[in-house]
């Protein structure tokens, strides 16, 4: 059929048709796209008042991410005390059920994510939050040493490692040119989730028990997050009737998406992944021993719970800083910057004599988290794309994870064998600024 004069055209897409956000006219060729054009009108409920329903699918994201609490070292840090007296057990053994629990947990990674990629971000959230929020139920009603390493490997394999997946690849499916600005939000709002959390959960701890404190987080995932998931969250924009808002970065050449053996095979990936690792591996020996370390200085565990939220709220400033950096710099750089951040942190942490040092410590370790947390958050999908996002983020995940149960153990045998951390500080301080010079330089890899 002959195309219509031009205004006649115009008219008939006016009255009979719905413009999408995708321009129809190609200023680099110089034609009408003419399958754009005429597209139809989507669903009704694929907007909401002209805002991306994308945000909605963010915040339960973000929501789900501080749903990973009780299994993640920061979370399970706030019961290691009453965990210890109550059972019985030292720290280098109870570092030991972490180590192996942990390892075992990290195997929910890849079959995570490749359900992700499968079956969708909606049936896999919904989930993985219910059986978590099963374990976390299980774990409060632990009665013996063998129910407790049982629940305490189910909660770090459907927390840490599952839930986490699911959450950060159900951001990288719905933003594309706006995936860093997205990946800031996302953390701010985790953020805040987690200085709500940490000193919420401690206080229930202090005053209910820690199996009163399990519980209370156990029905709050069943009864509010896993409905919730199920009842917002969406696959991805052409679900709801959008487009992709897919740009390529400007440090690619090509906007094909990476499968996840081209991603191994790119230097970037093992450098992005190892420094995201070892911070892992700092945060989580840190985080599970956080109180006796300070203890070891005079402080107690009031001055642990102050350290999480001073922490946190520094780390929720550094996600502004470092999405906003990460729209001026290259992510390469912007790792590297939070790695010589992290390598300050632990040279601090041994000269802690004061008040005033316990903060200093906490803040510059808050700094580094949000830095590096905002990559690790972006870097995949924007590096690789967002066709095998599930499967990549899922091997990524799986490492940082198998560093996090490594970190206990390391602190806990060094303690052991010295009567103090500080020698693996500094020996990771070392590391860690290797690794940020190293991103500063990596490539990454072409996408044509």
């Amino acid at each position: 059929m002959a195309c219509p004069p031009l205004p006649q055209f115009h008219r008939k897409i006016g009255e009979n048709y719905f413009l999408t956000s995708r321009s129809v006219f190609d200023k680099d060729r110089m034609a009408f796209d003419m399958s754009t054009a005429t597209q139809p009108l989507p669903p009704p409920d694929s907007v909401r008042g002209g805002v991306n329903y994308g945000w909605a699918n963010l915040a339960v994201a973000a929501f789900a991410m501080v749903g990973t609490l009780p299994g993640r070292t920061q979370g399970l840090g706030l019961v290691t005390e009453p965990l210890l007296t109550g059972f019985g057990i030292d720290r280098v053994t109870y570092a030991t059920i972490n180590l192996w629990a942990t390892l075992a947990g990290s195997l929910f990674c890849l079959p995570c994510g490749r359900l992700v990629d499968r079956l969708g971000s909606r049936i896999v959230l919904t989930t993985v939050v219910a059986a978590l929020a099963a374990s976390v139920l299980a774990m409060a009603g632990a009665a013996g040493l063998i129910a407790l390493c049982l629940a305490i490997t189910l909660t770090r394999g459907l927390g840490q490692s599952a839930l986490s997946v699911v959450s950060l690849a159900l951001v990288g499916k719905w933003f594309g040119r706006g995936l860093n600005y997205a990946m800031g939000v996302y953390s701010v709002l985790v953020g805040i989730g987690f200085i709500a959390a940490f000193p919420s959960v401690g206080h229930a701890v202090l005053a209910f028990g820690w199996r009163a404190a399990w519980s209370g987080i156990g029905w709050a995932l069943l009864v509010v997050l896993a409905p919730l998931a199920w009842l917002v969250v969406r696959n991805g924009p052409e679900e709801r009737g959008l487009e992709f808002d897919a740009e390529v970065a400007p440090t690619q050449s090509g906007g094909r998406d990476l499968t996840l053996p081209e991603a191994l095979r790119s230097p970037a990936f093992w450098l992005f992944a190892l420094s995201s690792s070892l911070f892992g591996l700092v945060y989580s020996g840190i985080s599970l021993f956080n109180q006796s370390i300070l203890e070891k200085r005079g402080f107690d565990a009031s001055v642990y719970h102050n350290v999480l939220v001073i922490s946190t709220l520094l780390g929720l400033l550094a996600n502004f800083g470092g999405g906003w950096l990460a729209s001026r710099w290259s992510i390469q750089r912007l790792m590297g910057l939070g790695m010589a951040t992290l390598s300050c942190a632990l040279l601090l942490l041994p000269l802690v004599i004061s008040y005033t040092h316990v903060v200093l410590y906490g803040a510059v370790m808050g700094v580094s988290g949000g830095i590096v947390t905002v990559v690790f958050f972006s870097v995949w999908g924007q590096v690789y794309g967002r066709g095998h996002l599930g499967k990549i983020q899922g091997c990524a995940q799986m490492m940082t994870v198998l560093a996090s149960a490594i970190g206990p153990l390391l602190l806990a045998k060094t303690l052991e064998r010295t009567g103090s951390y500080d020698l693996i500080f500094y020996g990771l301080a070392v590391v860690v600024a290797g690794l940020g010079t190293g991103s500063w330089f990596v490539p990454l890899p072409s996408r044509r």
